[in-house]
């Protein structure tokens, strides 16, 4: 086997560099993309790469930006997005919701049935976050923890969305790449067989034996997280702080008491830094009743709440209050930034108490507090506000609440988007248009009948899937040019050199599926593509079984919470461990590995 030459052994090697910066977590997915791309760019501006006399453009690695994949993938986020914004799907929601009362048994496979069709031809993350709230109102309903049933819901859409090739964006690429090699052409429902057999199965399972393998957890942010208490602190005459300004009282409560209003006799006054606080005044605070006692003793003041002084006898106290789980989902105006930056306290009048990360609790970051942690989607953020405020967060399009209610957003423009939706799906299934085509028109449409602006279109498009894409497909290119993915063909036929065809292409799915759960998916697509379309050339067989298997490992995403964005948002909601993940996920990984690899097999070869 001739060995690879210095340019395509330093692209494997960079290729191994992006799986680990893709695994570890040391940057961001975004960032992670970008090193990449400037590592190949500047790599191949240095030391040019000349193949049959053709010199290979640093600049042609920039293609991804353009790509007919990327462009789809981006457009079908916003037409997700628009369906989410308006409400379309909020009488599936409801009928859902009402037949739970009746038959959770029954209602449960409907879920996870309809779960899986939506993933079909829409982005998953909308089905999750319409789903979240339904499910969690029930376990709510009837006292029974919600994590026998979130990461069964979760795993159906992941199930559901390798049906077509607008599933997921790792259909669109694998489908897209597949193409530009000139080796096949799928159309929407050309696998759509194989793929609802073994969805089928895997529902089952989901329904019948993941939930006895899962283990009760609380929400994570349970009535326990801390409370914002309003209270009063009377400064006596005999108080130092007396006569002091207000900046040297809050130095003494080491800069963290929040001084709402300061009251003197009968009027209020502005809690200016230099505004001097005199004897019987009563500084008005919020806060937990951990801090207010703090301030109370630093202050050498008196803590009341109302009128009564706060003691034993006498707790706090917060009427009108209510606590609340926010999810951030992607597009929101949390997602990526910080609530002090989403001026999300000043526009719903709510407070931020505590922030979330896949079952855990998030510090702060350093001289900073919880408004000043950039939130990230998947993310729960507990907030409290007075019941209207929290009712109003309940009926914001933009915002996912996690409670005991299923008051799903509606708007009149529900019905339209639900038309642009279904218009992008028959005009591409029926081949009339391309998928990218279609999926821009649509969300032309979504945004020309203003069923979404142009910021929740740009808050759509996730800034980790379109930097993956990008980087994946400029690495896939180099690989293809340089020869490293032949060299990585002629690995895989010479280590299964012998074996029956149905191994071998069980062989790659399971290689897809164990790469998909350690980085990116997009990336396992994108490198796999070329490699499958390499085995099926040296073996003489058709090409279509190995470029699904592609497409099928690189779709098993259920091993680990990092593999796919949903898991992140149900681990978090669910409470779930990552052992949890794995306890469910490797027996459904090998479940559909077995049905799919006997599929393509008697399907195609």
């Amino acid at each position: 086997m001739p060995a690879p030459d210095p340019h395509a052994i330093a692209v494997l090697l960079l290729t191994g560099v992006a799986l680990v910066l893709f695994t570890r977590g040391w940057f961001s997915l975004e960032l992670s993309s970008l090193i990449l791309i400037v590592l190949l760019t500047m790599g191949f501006a240095l030391f040019p790469y000349e193949k049959n006399g053709v010199v290979l453009e640093p600049t042609d690695l920039f293609f991804g930006l353009g790509h007919e994949a990327l462009v789809a993938v981006c457009a079908l986020m916003v037409v997700g997005q628009g369906l989410v914004r308006t409400g379309a799907l909020e009488p599936v929601g409801r009928a859902l919701g009402n037949l739970w009362t009746r038959s959770p048994l029954l209602s449960f496979l409907l879920t996870l049935v309809l779960a899986g069709v939506l993933s079909a031809f829409m982005n998953n993350t909308p089905i999750v976050v319409l789903l979240l709230p339904i499910l969690i109102s029930v376990s709510l309903r009837t006292r029974s923890s919600p994590s026998g049933i979130l990461m069964p819901m979760g795993f159906a859409t992941l199930v559901g969305g390798m049906s077509t090739t607008i599933g997921t964006s790792t259909n669109l690429l694998v489908v897209t790449v597949a193409a530009d090699l000139d080796a096949v052409h799928f159309q929407m429902f050309d696998f759509v067989v194989p793929a609802a057999i073994a969805a089928g199965v895997g529902i089952l399972y989901l329904w019948l034996v993941a939930p006895r393998l899962l283990p009760a957890h609380e929400t994570p942010l349970a009535d326990g997280s801390p409370r914002l208490f309003d209270a009063r602190i009377l400064i006596p005459e005999s108080s130092p702080s007396a006569n002091e300004p207000l900046s040297v009282l809050l130095d003494r409560a080491d800069g963290r008491m929040q001084v709402q209003r300061i009251k003197r006799g009968d009027t209020y006054l502005m809690p200016l830094p230099d505004a001097v606080i005199q004897a019987d005044d009563i500084l008005l605070v919020r806060d937990t009743p951990h801090n207010l006692k703090e301030f109370e003793t630093a202050l050498d003041g008196t803590l009341f709440a109302r009128d009564v002084a706060v003691d034993e006898e006498h707790p706090l106290t917060a009427e009108n209050q209510q606590l609340a789980e926010v999810a951030v989902v992607r597009g929101s105006p949390l997602d990526n930034s910080s609530v002090r930056n989403a001026r999300f306290i000043r526009r719903y009048q709510v407070a931020a108490l505590a922030v979330h990360r896949a079952g855990r609790e998030v510090r702060p970051p350093r001289e900073g507090s919880i408004i000043d942690i950039v939130l990230q989607s998947g993310d729960i953020l507990l907030v409290q506000g007075a019941r209207e405020q929290i009712e109003s967060l309940k009926r914001n399009t933009e915002l996912l609440v996690l409670d005991a209610s299923v008051s799903l957003p509606r708007t009149e423009k529900s019905t339209l988007a639900l038309v642009i939706m279904a218009g992008v799906v028959v005009l591409a299934g029926t081949g009339l248009m391309s998928i990218a085509v279609s999926a821009v028109a649509g969300a032309t449409l979504m945004l020309l009948t203003r069923c979404l602006g142009w910021g929740a279109a740009i808050r759509a498009i996730s800034p980790s899937v379109f930097f993956v894409v990008v980087a994946s497909l400029a690495l896939g290119h180099a690989l293809v040019e340089t020869g490293g993915t032949a060299y990585l063909t002629d690995v895989f036929v010479r280590t299964t050199e012998g074996a029956p065809a149905a191994a071998i292409l069980a062989g790659l799915m399971g290689m897809m599926a164990v790469l998909t759960n350690v980085v990116s998916n997009n990336a396992a697509a994108v490198i796999g593509t070329p490699i499958a379309v390499g085995i099926a050339a040296r073996l003489g067989l058709p090409v279509e079984p190995f470029v699904l298997a592609v497409l099928f490992g690189a779709n098993m995403s259920y091993a680990t919470p990092m593999a796919y964005k949903t898991n992140l948002l149900v681990m978090s909601a669910g409470n779930y461990s990552f052992g949890d993940f794995l306890r469910v996920g490797i027996p459904l990984t090998v479940l559909m590995w077995i049905v799919l690899s006997w599929l393509l097999t008697t399907l195609y070869l």
